[in-house]
């Protein structure tokens, strides 16, 4: 259970931001070593309104390049590690100093580039509903038919459009939701979009998607061993949210990390003792290949489920597949955060990216 110190600390240059129904715009981007994505990221946004570009230790000229164009550059220092939500708490504060009159914030990260009329039309959704914490449109990828994994991203970022339940590291958010939510959780190595959304719904704030654009991603997973590590990465994530909100409901957090322990851990343990008990009693074999079949039956449920929502046959076979592949990568993470989380010790990034 949280206990209220675990809250991250309220950002003290939040109080300088007031509700507003119309207000200037300014942007954080965050990168680390994002070579050209970062550049074509920059560019995207340089005219949109003042820009904080916030740096995780880049040795690829990174810094200077944000700086030649025109952007207030933070460089992270070390210690603390490097997180994704300390960052964007570093850059709200800096946008917020160098530019008190802002009161919307477009978080972006680095292999992002804006798309031309988004911030026009989250804008104009923030205004029409003052209840609205934020705003988000369609994130697509930038080459879904490099791989497999890049198109299983991209048909992941799709969504109806409506009330949301969350938001991921691209967002349109109102500096007032942010601050009464308390802002990022600094240590948090996945998944701090989403938990600050449920502590801006917590707050009183809505979330919603709009049917419009917001920016194309380059998630560059060619190889399997990439979406292994992004799939552990996303136990840990679920892991970690639901031990800080045991009480969601939407999205269930307790009932997905019951799912990746039933399907990561408990099923084929009981596979493999009744592999062991065959020894002994042949008649356990029927009970192992009962389980085992269980898998390749809720992959093709979860197949048929896609082509019903207008998948491609062969693409929603492959989802099928590999979300059941990815339960076991999930466990491992879920494992992770906690066995750190008993010892008392910080979880270590997990990358499944390298430089650009």
């Amino acid at each position: 259970m949280a206990r209220a110190d675990d809250l991250p600390p309220r950002n003290p240059l939040a109080r300088k931001c007031r509700r507003r129904m119309t207000a200037p715009v300014g942007l954080v981007v965050i990168g680390r070593n994002e070579g050209e994505r970062l550049k074509m990221c920059l560019r995207s946004v340089m005219q949109a309104g003042p820009v904080v570009y916030v740096d995780s230790g880049s040795t690829d000229g990174s810094v200077a390049f944000a700086r030649d164009v025109g952007a207030t550059v933070v460089d992270l220092a070390v210690p603390p590690s490097f997180t994704a939500a300390r960052a964007r708490n570093s850059g709200v504060a800096a946008l917020v100093e160098v530019a008190p009159e802002t009161a919307l914030v477009q978080t972006i990260d680095g292999d992002c580039e804006l798309d031309p009329a988004w911030l026009a039309t989250g804008v104009a959704a923030l205004a029409r509903d003052p209840g609205l914490g934020a705003v988000i449109g369609r994130l697509r990828e930038r080459h879904p038919d490099r791989s497999l994994y890049n198109a299983l991203c991209d048909h992941e970022w799709d969504g109806a459009a409506g009330e949301a339940p969350g938001f991921g590291g691209i967002a349109l958010l109102r500096i007032q939701a942010l601050h009464d939510a308390g802002g990022y959780r600094a240590d948090m190595i996945a998944g701090e979009d989403t938990e600050l959304a449920m502590r801006m719904r917590k707050a009183g704030w809505r979330i919603e998607r709009v049917a419009s654009d917001m920016a194309r991603h380059d998630a560059n997973i060619l190889r399997f061993a990439q979406w292994w590590k992004r799939a552990r990465r996303g136990g840990h994530a679920f892991a970690e949210m639901a031990y800080l909100h045991p009480d969601a409901r939407w999205p269930d957090w307790p009932r997905t990390c019951r799912s990746i322990v039933a399907w990561g851990a408990v099923l084929p343990a009981l596979a493999l003792a009744g592999a062991v008990l065959a020894l002994m009693t042949p008649w356990t074999l029927v009970v192992t290949a009962a389980i085992s079949a269980l898998y390749p039956l809720k992959a093709i449920r979860i197949a048929a489920a896609k082509r019903r929502e207008g998948v491609a046959p062969r693409l929603a076979r492959r989802i099928g597949a590999l979300f059941m592949i990815g339960k076991f990568a999930e466990f491992l993470g879920l494992l992770e955060f906690h066995r750190n989380r008993r010892a008392g010790r910080a979880s270590a990034i997990i990358e499944y990216k390298g430089a650009a």
